[in-house]
């Protein structure tokens, strides 16, 4: 089971995401470092768990405000060869563009090949319509599409849950009321996308509380969890090279 830790951003901090709550968040304290600067927890999780990739939740985007660009900028310089999957609200496609081209240089890969080093993810949440997200899931291979229900509400404007000739090659399926609840991954939700899309990549998120939850979400379908608490909190043990 692949583990991408999370970071959440708010007003250029990192905040500890609970239960989708976003009004009540608060910055982070961890286990794994002092202070809530973006750089520097980024650093600590993708170093607990040697990460090659880390998602990116932008809150100030999500709730309606502007991209945190310098806050990105930093982690692109801060992480070289650290993929960043981004949730900022994307309404489409071209939004995406519009952020990428305001990064400007340094994102490829540091090895030198075309990788992407900012990946879009699209939370059903943004997409106003079946078109729209038809149109901005039409890369398969490079965008996300992350599947977001809260309260056993679906938050989907565009019907994205309900039609899997949407979904790209990778989906997360987010919990937000599970984020940081330690009340264990929704499996159920999980088996019934796998058996949907068996050939996509399934990403979960939301409460994680150990390693036997992490097996139990891989029996389940998830080949990655989104995680943030449970290494904040070493609920978690750290993975080696």
């Amino acid at each position: 089971m692949q583990i991408i830790p999370v970071l959440d951003l708010m007003k250029g901090q990192v905040v500890r995401a609970v239960r989708g709550q976003r009004s009540d968040y608060q910055p982070i304290v961890s286990g794994l470092c002092a202070g809530s600067d973006p750089v520097t927890v980024a650093r600590a999780l993708v170093d607990y768990v040697r990460a090659e990739t880390l998602y990116v939740a932008d809150l100030d985007a999500l709730t309606g405000g502007a991209v945190q660009v310098a806050v990105i900028r930093d982690l692109l310089a801060a992480l070289p060869r650290v993929r960043l999957w981004l949730d900022a609200g994307f309404a489409d496609a071209a939004a995406f563009g519009r952020l990428r081209a305001e990064l400007g240089a340094g994102l490829d890969d540091a090895s030198g090949e075309s990788t992407a080093r900012v990946v879009p993810v699209f939370a059903s949440e943004a997409l106003a319509s079946a078109e729209v997200a038809r149109t901005s899931l039409a890369d398969k291979a490079g965008a996300i599409l992350s599947l977001d229900r809260r309260g056993g509400e679906l938050m989907d404007p565009a019907g994205c849950w309900a039609d899997e000739s949407l979904w790209p090659e990778r989906v997360i399926v987010m919990t937000l009321d599970r984020v940081g609840s330690f009340d264990g991954p929704d499996l159920a939700t999980l088996r019934d996308c796998a058996r949907r899309a068996p050939r996509a990549m399934l990403i979960g998120a939301g409460g994680i509380r150990d390693e036997a939850d992490l097996r139990l979400a891989e029996q389940a379908g998830a080949a990655a969890w989104l995680t943030a608490s449970a290494l904040h909190d070493r609920r978690l043990a750290p993975r080696a090279d």
